[in-house]
């Protein structure tokens, strides 16, 4: 009998289904980020930690292993390897994430994507558009599962802000504000940390830095919660604090579709900002606004009525939808980790469904897909276009 992993009925409206078992997840890359991001799929309890390419060096890999618990059989000195191997085991990875610095991500995910198994992989996609197109193309001939990893779209009062704008509730779109702020490069000398270091390398991180990293975070959430395409940018890029070769603040005039005009802010100099992510859509009956540093609340005005402010949590407002994404009643806080679970969650429906054969409606996830991840990649380019041109306007 075919393994199914997903209940023989289940009622797409509800809360997302248990599976028959644990998906079995893979990471390629070793860095912080990879531990976070295991610790949320650990969370959801729909994965467990299988295999990993943790380093290069294969004693690192086994030693970074042990502290997953992996077996050390499964700890790999470098992904074409781990690709090759667990595609080959009974008990292989149902699914890899790629945590590695960004030029890595393409020869990455084309070393999974050639065995078939699926990918949630971190962003930006690639650092050049001709490698973002090329694993869209191959993954869509393929048919697998690509996610790429804009977590910041996971928080419950997103997805309640999204339905909302779906909703007609703010009216007609007039303008969209959205500025990612932190404060972790003011030290000088930070950028010479290990893990700061390949940030700001062009060779490593691609054309650019704060907007690849954060900037692309806010394009994708502006985008995501108001419905309308990025079109065009206007950018001008800034080395703020101590000398590096690459920005750590950008400034933009952006466009969306029908011709929505915004701005977009991003920078790692500003003091007393740690998550600084703002989202604030204003429409011709109203407005929401969004900050992440106070996430499980939405500010939700309709003119001429009294300001409203929803809570994450069961009832008060948020659709059944957002409650799926809700672990803890109202008044118990969830952060960005539990954001990263949902992620993982929605991941997780997505293999499922795919190894099942079961079609899911258009609606069900808002898991950020491998077409998500090359308009980012095109975001950057443009802004990067932009910047050199004299801050003209430039199409994405």
């Amino acid at each position: 009998m075919t393994e199914k992993l997903l209940p023989q009925s289940f009622d797409f409206d509800g809360p997302f289904p248990r599976l028959s078992r644990r998906l079995r997840l893979g990471i390629v890359g070793g860095g912080r980020i990879s531990a976070t991001q295991a610790m949320a799929a650990r969370m959801t309890d729909l994965w467990e930690i299988s295999a990993g390419a943790l380093s290069s060096d294969p004693e690192k890999a086994k030693a970074r292993g042990a502290d997953l618990f992996l077996d050390p059989e499964r700890c790999y000195g470098s992904f074409e390897e781990m690709a090759d191997s667990e595609a080959a085991r009974s008990d292989g990875v149902d699914a890899v994430m790629i945590t590695t610095p960004n030029n890595m991500h393409h020869p990455a995910a084309l070393a999974f994507l050639e065995v078939g198994i699926d990918i949630l992989c971190d962003k930006p996609l690639t650092n050049e558009i001709a490698e973002a197109e090329d694993l869209a193309a191959r993954s869509a001939e393929a048919g697998v599962v690509f996610g790429v990893s804009y977590v910041m779209s996971c928080y419950p009062m997103i997805r309640q802000a999204r339905e909302i704008v779906a909703a007609g509730t703010l009216g007609d779109i007039n303008q969209i504000h959205v500025e990612f702020m932190q404060d972790w490069m003011i030290p000088d000398g930070v950028e010479a940390a290990p893990h700061v270091k390949w940030r700001v390398d062009p060779k490593i991180s691609g054309p650019t830095s704060c907007t690849g990293d954060i900037g692309t975070h806010a394009a994708h959430l502006a985008s995501f919660v108001s419905g309308l395409p990025l079109t065009h940018v206007r950018a001008e890029m800034h080395v703020c604090g101590a000398p590096k070769p690459l920005e750590d603040t950008v400034f933009m005039m952006t466009r969306y579709g029908d011709g929505v005009p915004g701005t977009l802010m991003a920078t790692r100099l500003a003091s007393g900002n740690r998550g600084g992510l703002r989202l604030r859509i204003f429409g011709s009956k109203g407005g929401l606004e969004w900050d992440m540093e106070d996430a499980e609340r939405l500010r939700l005005n309709v003119f001429g009525d009294p300001d409203r402010v929803l809570s994450r949590g069961h009832g008060h407002g948020v659709s059944a939808a957002t409650e799926r994404f809700v672990r803890t009643g109202r008044g118990f806080p969830e952060g960005l980790i539990e954001a990263w679970a949902n992620l993982y969650t929605e991941f997780a429906m997505a293999v499922a469904a795919r190894r099942d054969g079961v079609a899911i409606p258009p609606d069900w996830i808002g898991l950020p897909q491998v077409g998500d991840g090359e308009g980012g990649v095109r975001f950057i380019h443009a802004a990067v276009a932009s910047h050199n041109e004299g801050s003209i306007w430039v199409d994405v």
